[in-house]
């Protein structure tokens, strides 16, 4: 077993010194060259600052621009760097590589934005989502029409411009990776079509919940970065797979993470609401194991659940009862199971020991984050 600490964080595991940093430089200078592009794209076509002028006026661009320099923990191009050095990439291949990684930046705050919509979320990272800034702008102006459905549209339309900008950078290369680059981007809109239509059902299928997680969660942020950075590095298919392989379990373990930290979470780490997944009844494998495991006292709450009703003390009985019928701990031993497992995977890949080591740290990293 690895004597890495499972407390500390998956930047600090990954890289963040010397070549990560620089890659992550790298990347900040080309996103940073895509949104003058978009800019001098506006001017050309006649859009002037001066016609921008308004009440409600929306910097289409601006607002691009703020959510991708406001950025997370990196995991996506960080793990298409050591998907790329595990299959051997080099300067050949380096341009190639910080075109990806930039694209998967622009595919997380698409992905981001859409979420935050859907769930109705009003903070993310510890700052006013968008749709709720640009409606409160809308109110503000006392503005024609309803304030929500106009912070939902700039929303959706910042995300549209963020994917279409994502799948055009990593579109430049191999048609290997472009083909990845697809499937990654339909799995993501099917998790997010599952989440919704499972939610309005009132789905608790823990192998729904669970496909739900892998398809709109771990695959995109896990396997497929890793893929795509091996094969931009020029990558065997048989390396490909087995990073997928792998990265399956790891991107399990890190939904899996996600839903405890939706039900669990402390929002001074998280960045949003504590609960927000038991107020919405998401379809999450921690709701299915409720369902199994609560008794008959606490029915109740999964009611309210399943009615959109729990209020804040809601919340906290409902997280308590989870607590007492076994469902954390449950979910607790099913991440560790999916990072040994993970593990086994990873002592059959034929890659270099520093990746081998990195890889293992990034398990544990990110199966036991506390954000």
């Amino acid at each position: 077993m690895s004597t890495i600490d499972p407390t500390v964080e998956a930047t600090d595991l990954l890289g963040a010194g010397a070549d990560g940093q620089v890659l992550l430089d790298e990347v900040d200078v080309l996103l940073e060259d895509v949104l003058a592009e978009l800019r001098g794209i506006l001017l050309e076509v006649g859009e002037t600052p001066e016609d921008a002028d308004g009440p409600v006026h929306v910097d289409l661009v601006g607002e691009l621009a703020d959510r991708a320099r406001h950025h997370g923990k990196r995991l996506r191009p960080r793990l298409a760097r050591w998907g790329w050095t595990a299959a051997g990439g080099g300067d050949a291949t380096r341009a190639r590589l910080v075109d990806v990684a930039a694209a998967l930046e622009l595919l997380q705050l698409f992905a981001l934005v859409q979420d935050d919509v859907m769930d109705r979320s009003d903070s993310r990272r510890g700052r006013p989502t968008l749709h709720v800034v640009t409606a409160a702008r809308h109110r503000r102006a006392a503005a024609l029409g309803d304030a929500d459905l106009f912070g939902d549209s700039i929303a959706v339309l910042v995300a549209d411009l963020a994917l279409s900008e994502a799948t055009l950078l990593a579109s430049r290369g191999h048609p290997r990776v472009a083909r990845t680059w697809r499937v990654m981007a339909t799995e993501l809109v099917q998790g997010q079509v599952l989440d919704l239509t499972h939610t309005a059902g009132r789905g608790r299928d823990l192998a729904t919940s669970r496909r739900i997680a892998r398809l709109k969660s771990g695959r995109y942020t896990v396997a497929r970065p890793l893929q795509l950075g091996a094969e931009v590095a020029g990558a065997a298919p048989e390396l490909v797979e087995r990073l997928g392989a792998w990265g399956d379990l790891v991107g399990e373990a890190f939904a899996l993470r996600d839903d405890v930290l939706g039900a669990f979470g402390d929002p001074a780490a998280t960045g949003k609401p504590t609960g927000d997944d038991l107020r919405c009844g998401k379809p999450t494998a921690l709701l299915a194991w409720a369902e199994q495991l609560l008794p008959h006292a606490d029915r109740p709450l999964l009611a309210a659940c399943d009615a959109g009703t729990l209020d804040d003390d809601g919340v906290h009985r409902l997280q308590a009862a989870m607590e007492a019928a076994g469902v954390r701990e449950l979910a607790e031993d099913a991440v560790a199971d999916l990072v040994d497992r993970a593990d086994e995977v990873l002592d059959g890949l034929a890659v270099d020991d520093r990746s081998r080591t990195a890889l293992g740290a990034l398990a544990r990293a990110v199966a036991w984050r506390s954000a």
